[in-house]
């Protein structure tokens, strides 16, 4: 409530500013002008209330001026004066002497009667009712007597003696002519019809009068309709939710974009006016405005003037508004927020009060410590949101919100519980150090313990009889009891005193435990000393000092201090040592001679050092590389913008910052913040840096925007490298390369990873991390294709449309390339059999492009090739051939059924198979969509095909292969069979109805191999050259006819050899009916007419969708001659 009171309240500031410009001027007393139209109640006369009667033209303002300023109200010569109603007469004298300003109003009239075509009779009359009526004041009037002799002689006569009629305020001045005229009022101030050159077009003032008084109205009813829709913003209420809010402040936006579109029509109308009454100036530099023009051009300027100081009134108005409104969406967004973070953050202090175990091993208090980890990880998100959200208020108030006094115990609340969830993990992560610190203290005991018993057990006993040999195990006992000081639990009292905190009743036992054992084996060792001592003592001769027998130097088969703790192998043996030392030291001993005899352990621990070596080469060399990128964006990138080394830039270098270092700064800031710190993250298990390197790996595309980019900035570089700003930023830096060699740092970076991943993977065939470092080296390589790929789809020149429409780029490269089209000359034909051309191929997605390579003279990347685009094959139409009689290297690309074929000659059979997987791919991905597509429509059909009989007439082979093919097929997603056999044959056409479009798999003759195309989605061109077996049962499809139609009957349909036709649906009484698609008729044929006609022609089986082209998306995968070379469905798929 507090803050919705303080947003209303008595208006003041810009809304009171606002209101008292838009009521300004009310009531004043004085008379009202054209321009204060929008000031009073009562309207005046406007001229388009009396249009009519101003365009009769018997009176009008030229806009002249006598000589002391007085406006000239001309009456021209009107024969029919004397008819014009007395309403309408008032009215115009009233709306004419309203015009001029009041100083010249006051001046006085004067008035030019022109009646030298009248008679005396009218001038009399004429001069009367305009003395009678007249509205204001009047200073002279002149009349110019008719011309004619007897009138003009009857006017003087009858003037001398009527004179007192004419008795008026002001002299009535009777004048014989123009000249005289010209006494009393200036040329220059007359129309031309009164001897005067004063420009006056009755029209075109008229059509003045009329858009200003139109105007002043608009400014009127604009400020109303501003001063309405402010007192709405004023009383408008806050809402108190962030919909409501959002809501009143976009209806408020759209209500003031609209008067704000209003107040912009009013001033181009005003402006539009303002130009016209300019417009005799602009044709005519020399010419001038009368004074009514320039009275005019002052009201509308006035109205204008007004106009922009209330629009200027109510933006100020509406930012004061507009911030209170946003001000209050914040408010509302920041208590939304906090509802939901305050929330999550009581969710994460219940948890982490649950935390309150101190773990009962070493390995369980890892475990632990690792689920604090976690749940500080996770809980970071919510931590972090907190904070930012406590600073979102702080802003707020920073910024003088209105609600400072709602925000700021909000923003104190937000950081007191970060501040105490902060506290309570910080305090656990102590407790469990501590606990972690103390079972290692109790594990390195205990191992220390079992060293020490493994050590007495395999001292030999024969030997230590011997003086010598008393002695050396003397020196081993001592040596291993020096290793207790940093092993062994040295005060029980001060380890219950330091790790009081996590002292629990089954931890104390434990601790008890372990350092009676300590002591138990300290005992021990005491005990043995003493005798060795004894056996050392026996001999007078002098002791020489012998080096200890090989027996004695035998190592502990305990795991060393650097093997990860708490693994089921170390804890299994160490509970057998502990359970039985004597028992089984001698089996434990010839145990770990038999390891030492192998190499295993040298050789693992070699490549474990050599995979350190990697890393640390990556580490190092990853430093520097973002040392290198921060000096040049800082010593060159920055200094561009530098206003001190603004004069040593080159003209051809301005503004070409983003040319010359492409997105540097993004791949700075990429391995700065991010990569970087992760790589350091994998020190101590350099194995593991592929998962890195994984995943990150959609951050290394901007390597390519970069690579794209080189040949603008190397051509830049070329152009500018002598300008001095360089030779100064390379001085600054006391760089001994140049710029160039810094710019080529990215591309030497991202090819320098790959080796360090083969290097890495070369030492790490046998670690955990080595599947995913093959997959970080497979995915930077992709990387390093895609950037090679791009740099060369760049160079393409010649392509009308849009590169990124085709799709992906997958693979390109050059080919010798023969063509074979159905269509032209025999000659041409046979001519591009022979003579190959060389063609750089670009697969893409939807299309492949023939281009032809053009090697470009220059250097660096001015040497790289450029392609000039030849022609373009839609996927969706093609096919392909994958082998080619004759030649392992080549390949057919062949177009809408075999009418334009490619053979393809590639460098090598490898890069043939890649080439041929990746256009397999794409059509198998097509036709999968296809299939699809197909099925929906079936789905919505109310009848549809049945699955049409085998047309294999194998009686063991052929039958056993489809067997075990329809097999197959049950569980390959690819497989049309569902699609087939839950169709039915629809219903014979009826007359005058279309038929469905919707393209069905169909039955074809078998290949070599006994692959029928119904069984086989993916069709093989070679169905041209191979003919099916047996007799063949005619299925719905496509055919081309092989024989003419001679024996037709007039209800048949006829074809001709050649025709291609469509095969639709089987009728009665063994009629077909048939789609004739070369002359676009249709009608019923004799089946056995149809199979003469048809012979061994295939049915072309198409996989297109309705949309799409006949024989698009085929597959082929058989040699272009009668070879068979067929090959299972899934490895076609593959």
């Amino acid at each position: 409530m507090a803050e919705r009171r303080a947003s209303q309240g008595a208006p003041g500031g810009p809304q009171r500013r606002f209101w008292l410009l838009t009521r300004r001027r009310r009531g004043t007393s004085r008379r009202p002008k054209p321009d204060e139209i929008m000031h009073q109640d009562i309207t005046p006369l406007c001229a388009a209330d009396i249009q009519d009667q101003l365009k009769k033209r018997f009176a009008y303002l030229s806009g002249g001026r006598g000589q002391d300023g007085s406006p000239v109200i001309t009456f021209p010569d009107y024969p029919a004066f004397s008819e014009v109603p007395d309403k309408e007469f008032q009215n115009v004298m009233t709306y004419l002497t309203s015009i001029p300003s009041l100083q010249d109003a006051g001046i006085g009239f004067i008035l030019v009667i022109d009646r030298r075509q009248d008679k005396w009779t009218s001038v009399k009359a004429s001069v009367l009712r305009i003395a009678a009526s007249f509205p204001a004041n009047l200073q002279l009037v002149l009349v110019l007597r008719p011309t004619g002799f007897f009138q003009r002689t009857l006017s003087d006569l009858a003037f001398k003696f009527n004179r007192d009629d004419f008795k008026m305020k002001v002299p009535v001045i009777m004048l014989s002519s123009v000249p005289e005229l010209h006494g009393y009022i200036d040329k220059s101030q007359l129309t031309e019809d009164l001897g005067g050159t004063l420009d006056y077009c009755h029209t075109r003032w008229l059509c003045h009068r009329t858009a200003i008084e139109s105007f002043a109205l608009m400014v009127k009813q604009t400020a109303q309709m501003l001063q309405s829709f402010g007192t709405e913003l004023a009383e408008t209420e806050l809402p108190n939710d962030v919909q409501s809010t959002s809501s009143v402040l976009c209806a408020h936006t759209e209500k003031k974009d609209k008067a704000k579109e209003d107040m912009r029509l009013a001033l181009d109308e005003g402006q539009s006016i303002l130009e016209s009454i300019r417009e005799p100036l602009s044709k005519s530099p020399e010419q001038s405005l009368n004074q009514d023009q320039l009275d005019n051009q002052t009201t509308v300027q006035r109205l204008l003037a007004q106009l922009n100081e209330t629009e200027a009134a109510f933006d100020e108005f509406w930012a004061k508004h507009q911030q209170k409104l946003e001000q209050c969406l914040q408010l509302r967004h920041f208590e939304q927020d906090f509802r939901e973070v305050k929330a999550a953050l009581d969710v994460l202090a219940q948890k982490i009060a649950t935390f309150t175990d101190v773990g009962n091993s070493l390995a369980h208090v890892e475990h632990l410590l690792k689920d604090l980890a976690s749940f500080e990880e996770k809980s970071s998100a919510a931590v972090e949101r907190a904070r930012a959200l406590s600073l979102d208020g702080e802003q707020l108030i920073d910024n003088k919100h209105y609600a400072v006094d709602s925000i700021r115990p909000k923003c104190h609340e937000l950081q007191h519980l970060c501040d105490q969830l902060a506290a309570e993990v910080t305090q656990r992560r102590g407790l469990l150090n501590k606990s972690l610190e103390l079972h290692g203290l109790l594990e390195a005991s205990m191992k220390w313990c079992d060293e020490g018993i493994y050590l007495l057990a395999s001292q030999p006993v024969d030997k230590c009889q011997s003086q010598d040999g008393a002695e050396a195990a003397l020196q081993e006992i001592e040596k291993f009891l020096e290793t207790g000081a940093e092993n062994k639990i040295q005060e029980l009292n001060k380890i219950y005193q330091d790790y009081e905190p996590i002292l629990t009743q089954d931890l104390m036992e434990h601790v008890q435990k372990v350092f009676q054992k300590q002591e138990s084996m300290e005992e021990m060792f005491h005990r043995r000393q003493a005798s060795l001592k004894k056996l050392a003592a026996k001999q007078t001769r002098p002791v020489q000092p012998v080096a200890p027998r090989p027996e004695a130097l035998t190592k502990s088969p305990c795991p060393s201090p650097g093997v990860r703790r708490g693994s089921e192998n170390n804890s299994s043996e160490g509970n057998a040592l502990r359970r039985g030392p004597y028992r089984r030291a001698k089996s434990e001993m010839s145990e770990s001679r038999q390891g030492r005899s192998s190499s295993t352990g040298d050789e693992e621990e070699s490549l474990a050092i050599l995979r350190r070596h990697v890393m640390n080469e990556l580490l190092d060399t990853e430093r520097v590389y973002v040392e290198e990128l921060l000096c040049v964006l800082e010593g060159y990138a920055a200094e561009m913008d530098n206003p001190l080394m603004t004069h040593l830039i080159s003209a051809g270098l301005q503004n070409k910052k983003d040319v010359l270092f492409g997105n540097m700064e993004e791949i700075y800031h990429f391995h700065n913040r991010i990569f970087l710190r992760e790589l350091e993250n994998y020190i101590d298990c350099p194995e593991l840096v592929g998962r890195c390197f994984l995943e990150r790996m959609e951050e290394f595309q901007i390597y390519e925007k970069y690579c794209q980019n080189k040949p603008r900035s190397e051509s830049l570089w070329r152009q500018c490298s002598d300008c001095p700003f360089f030779q100064e930023c390379q001085k600054k830096l006391d760089h001994k390369l140049s710029l160039d060699s810094y710019l080529l740092k990215p591309v030497q970076r991202i090819t320098k990873y790959q080796l360090l991943l083969k290097e890495m993977l070369k030492y790490s065939k046998s670690c955990e991390g080595a599947e995913d470092l093959q997959e970080a080296l497979s995915s930077i390589l992709g990387i390093l294709k895609a950037v090679n790929d791009s740099m060369h789809l760049i160079a393409i020149t010649g392509y009308d449309g849009n590169l990124s429409d085709l799709g992906k780029l997958l693979m390109q490269g050059s080919f010798s390339v023969w063509t074979d089209h159905k269509k032209g000359h025999a000659k041409v034909k046979d001519l591009a059999r022979f003579k190959p051309m060389q063609r750089h191929l670009f697969l893409h997605e939807k299309a492949v492009l023939f281009c032809k390579k053009r090697e470009e003279n220059g250097e660096g990347y001015e040497k790289a090739p450029s392609y000039s685009y030849k022609q373009s094959l839609n996927m969706t139409a093609v096919g392909i051939t994958e082998n080619v009689k004759g030649d392992v290297k080549k390949f057919e690309i062949w177009y809408n059924a075999r009418e334009e074929v490619y053979i393809i000659q590639a460098p090598t059979p490898e890069i043939k198979a890649a080439w041929v997987n990746e256009i397999r791919k794409v059509l198998t991905s097509q036709l999968q969509a296809c299939r699809e597509a197909s099925q929906h429509r079936v789905l919505e059909q109310s009848q549809s095909l049945p699955l049409p009989a085998s047309s294999n007439t194998s009686p063991s082979k052929g039958n056993a292969r489809n067997v075990k093919k329809l097999e197959e097929r049950k569980t390959d997603p690819l497989s049309l069979e569902g699609y087939v056999s839950s169709t039915t044959l629809p219903k014979p056409p009826e007359k005058g109805k279309g038929w469905s479009k919707t393209s069905h798999p169909l039955e074809a003759p078998e290949d070599n191999d006994g692959w029928s195309s119904a069984e086989e989605p993916i069709n093989s061109s070679d169905a041209e050259e191979e003919g099916g077996v047996g007799p063949r049962k005619l299925v719905p499809g496509k055919y081309t006819v092989v024989v003419d139609d001679e024996k037709g009957s007039p209800n048949t349909l006829a074809v001709r050899s050649g025709d291609v036709v469509e095969v639709v649906q089987e009728g009665e009484e063994g009629l077909w009916y048939v789609r004739n698609l070369t002359s676009s008729k249709e009608g019923w044929v004799p089946a056995s007419s149809l199979s003469v006609l048809l012979g061994k022609s295939s049915s072309a089986q198409c996989l297109s969708s309705p949309e799409s082209s006949a024989g698009s998306a085929l597959l082929s995968n058989s040699s272009s001659c009668s070879e068979s070379c067929g090959a299972p469905l899934s490895d076609l798929q593959g």
